[in-house]
């Protein structure tokens, strides 16, 4: 399995920054109430942040030898995709936030401080999120066969 691209992860900030920004100009095109992430938001998130790497340091225990307990592949498997889906899905949040965070900036009459440091906190929340993903995804990646052996498919 491949590292998770820079460039996804870019893409899905985006995305979620754009759905975020959207989001709010038609709630309040609408006549209804923007909305402001709740403050459990990022708690959660960065629970999910911590649970994520605590399943992925048992396995790099495992992989670099200083842990004689054997881990399944399978569980080895789930806890990869389980960061790849953490990293993916902490960038859409964060970008949904920081949609969110840029709205508010935006307006003609600036939002309450507590609604804007609602929605930073919570692009916050996502950004952890996203980095353990990454974090995890690469305390899960096997070493090479031959450490003597260049780098690259098609090294010679």
């Amino acid at each position: 399995m491949k590292h998770t691209n820079p460039l996804t992860i870019v893409v899905y900030l985006l995305v979620g920054a754009a759905i975020g920004f959207g989001m709010e100009i038609a709630l309040v095109g609408g006549g209804m109430q923007a909305v402001v992430p709740p403050y459990t938001l990022p708690i959660t998130v960065i629970a999910a942040a911590l649970i994520v790497v605590a399943l992925a340091i048992p396995i790099r225990r495992s992989i670099s030898g200083r842990s004689q307990a054997r881990i399944n592949p399978f569980r080895a498997m789930r806890v990869v995709v389980l960061a790849k889906a953490s990293s993916l899905v902490g960038a859409l949040i964060a970008g949904w936030a920081a949609g969110v965070a840029v709205f508010f900036f935006t307006r003609p009459v600036i939002a309450d401080t507590a609604t804007i440091w609602a929605s930073i906190v919570a692009a916050v929340g996502g950004v952890v999120l996203l980095v353990a993903g990454i974090v995890a995804e690469r305390l899960c990646t096997l070493p090479p066969d031959d450490p003597n052996a260049p780098d690259g498919p098609h090294a010679h």
